[in-house]
């Protein structure tokens, strides 16, 4: 049964989408959702005091989720949607944070900036048209002619490009007010050159103290709770979740393989007797992308493929086609068209492994009876159940919101964003499918994201706040090999105090350097100190650090002179996308959104039960 479901994925994805239209008209005047019922003015947030259409918000989802389905040629999984609709939704909030700072500035649109902009400043969806090109390239005077012809205002393009460039217009004028002043001084552009450019080479000795369990213990509550009250946002994390997951591998055998290799060697017999290459690709290759191009993957070089198609495809000569070549994607049919060194322009045809009949049929009742027995239920014992009933073992993932589970390095479709969506602890999901198996999850416990409170993150504090007593217990160690050092020698001293000199490879201020780490004082201090100099103890991540500056070695100014103009024009396009960006997000962060998503998830939810 789901075997022919999944053959008639494409009629069910609109039978569903009518379905979702519908239901959603009957929720709007049923009132669902209680004391609140879901009305055409009902909000799926408000921001600053203007709410959001809930309607709205799903419109521009499920139009979004129609684009992506089309451009994949797959129906999406939960967690692909999820993505959508943290997309759609952030998109919409930042639309009224916009129009509010357009109304706080005086930022308004005349209609002839707009017949300018329209005329001179086509939106890519224009100048990629294929009707308006000449050459491959973007021809001006047809689109000025398109502009001009009665076909412009019949079709709505007109009130298209109005439309586009009174949301774009404003946006513009507000981000070259936010970027205007940027300035990049001759100071500034030497002193990064050298930050990439300068290196340094240090010994060093760096005491790592064990962590001691009886301090840990004597860390009370209100020392831990000050230090959490001082470092907030160190503790903010994503939502957690724990998950228990039955799931129903596909299996494929040694019979279908060989039944796979034979489709691919036959596919290639067509071509060999004259069957073009790019058509036999757009009926027979399992890789939509390419082959809805007919095959082609465009030159790249042979690094970017796995090594057993790149293999392949290197021994070829120009012109000449493989036999059938085995991947962990399935059996490739490849075409070299031509090579220049290491880069490779090909085409391939690629054909699955599936599964026999009489396997998928097996697999797919085994599935139907775990859906039957545990699917969407809130009586978690109903996993522990069928796991037992169908022999099958329960594993565990931790899962992160927005982000897909994964198990054993294979992600897990569809289960993080159910157990986000609005699940209860104890709940079982749907039974959920892909490529690779069908799946059952049970939320076990849930922990929400954003700002923590302190009882979640107790422990993670007092394992800070043990990491950092630990280092002050260990530097009355470092002052006095410090200046043990500083009457002898670091080598000298390490060796009269029991420790280790070590030395690292040569660095620039950015690096990571094993045993001193990353954008610390230790770093900071291999780029000051003279050449020679011992430091004083320095405080790390996790260790108390004395080292010595080796060697030094400073940046050419002449090779930074001859870049100078180029390294401007990079900086100043940097600083004014970083103006933008801290410009947007201080907007956000001192907005006030109640985002209601969740609970009217939930609320849909517990209505279906």
């Amino acid at each position: 049964m789901l075997q022919q479901m999944r053959g008639l994925a494409k009629y069910i994805w609109v039978f569903v989408a009518l379905v979702f239209v519908g239901g959603f008209l009957l929720y709007e005047t049923s009132g669902l959702m209680g004391r609140t019922p879901v009305t055409a003015t009902t909000a799926v947030a408000v921001v600053n005091g203007h709410e959001l259409s809930y309607r709205d918000y799903l419109a521009r989802v499920q139009n979004e989720v129609q684009n992506a389905q089309q451009r994949e040629g797959r129906t999406l999984s939960q967690d692909d949607t999820r993505r959508i609709e943290n997309a759609v939704f952030d998109q919409m909030v930042s639309e009224v944070l916009l129009q509010d700072e357009y109304r706080k500035r005086g930022i308004v649109v005349t209609d002839d900036e707009v017949r300018e902009f329209a005329r001179y400043a086509p939106p890519p969806w224009i100048t990629g048209a294929s009707e308006l090109q000449t050459d491959g390239r973007f021809d001006p005077e047809k689109y000025q002619r398109l502009l001009a012809s009665p076909q412009a205002r019949q079709s709505g393009l007109l009130l298209q490009l109005e439309a586009y460039y009174r949301g774009e217009i404003p946006r513009e004028k507000l981000l070259d007010e936010i970027s205007s002043g940027a300035y990049a001084s001759d100071e500034e552009l030497w002193r990064s050159w050298r930050d990439q450019h300068d290196s340094a080479q240090v010994s060093y000795v760096a005491f790592s103290p064990a962590v001691d369990t009886n301090v840990v213990k004597s860390i009370s509550d209100a020392e831990l709770k000050t230090y959490f009250d001082q470092h907030t946002s160190d503790f903010e994390s994503p939502g957690r979740a724990k998950l228990s997951i039955v799931t129903i591998p596909r299996v494929v055998t040694a019979a279908d393989s060989a039944a796979a290799k034979a489709k691919a060697q036959q596919v290639r017999d067509e071509i060999a007797k004259g069957a073009k290459f790019e058509d036999v690709a757009k009926r027979e290759s399992a890789d939509t992308v390419s082959g809805s191009k007919g095959g082609d993957l465009g030159p790249a070089p042979k690094s970017r493929y796995v090594a057993e198609f790149s293999k392949a495809a290197d021994a070829l000569k120009p012109g000449e086609i493989s036999q059938p070549v085995l991947t962990q994607f399935g059996y490739h049919i490849i075409r070299m068209d031509s090579r220049k060194g290491d880069t490779l322009s090909l085409h391939h045809i690629l054909l699955r492994i599936n599964q026999s009949d009489s396997t998928a049929t097996r697999i797919d009742r085994e599935a139907d009876a775990l859906s039957r027995i545990a699917a969407q239920s809130e009586q978690g014992s109903k996993l522990d159940s069928a796991a037992k009933e169908l022999h099958l073992p329960i594993l565990h993932v931790d899962a992160v919101e927005d982000n897909p589970a994964v198990l054993n390095g294979q992600i897990v479709p569809s289960v993080s964003a159910w157990a986000f969506g609005g699940a209860k602890p104890g709940e079982t999901s749907e039974l959920f499918d892909d490529d690779n198996g069908y799946y059952i999850a049970r939320l076990d416990s849930l922990q929400e994201g954003g700002s923590p409170k302190f009882e979640n993150v107790k422990e993670a504090v007092r394992g800070r706040l043990a990491v950092i007593k630990a280092i002050d217990q260990v530097m009355p160690k470092a002052q006095k090999l410090a200046a043990d050092a500083a009457a002898t020698s670091l080598e000298a001293a390490a060796q009269s105090n029991g420790v280790k000199v070590q030395q690292s490879t040569m660095f620039a201020r950015g690096s990571l350097v094993p045993g001193l780490g990353q954008f610390n004082e230790a770093i900071g201090a291999a780029f000051k100190l003279p050449v020679g100099a011992v430091s004083q103890p320095i405080k790390t991540e996790g260790a108390a650090v004395v080292e010595r500056v080796d060697k030094r070695i400073t940046s050419d100014s002449s090779a930074w002179a001859a870049q100078k103009a180029a390294q401007r024009t990079a900086r100043l396009q940097q600083l004014r996308d970083q103006r933008v960006q801290i410009f947007m997000s201080d907007l956000r962060k001192s907005a006030k959104v109640d985002d209601r998503r969740k609970q009217i998830n939930a609320s849909v939810k517990r209505q279906e039960a």
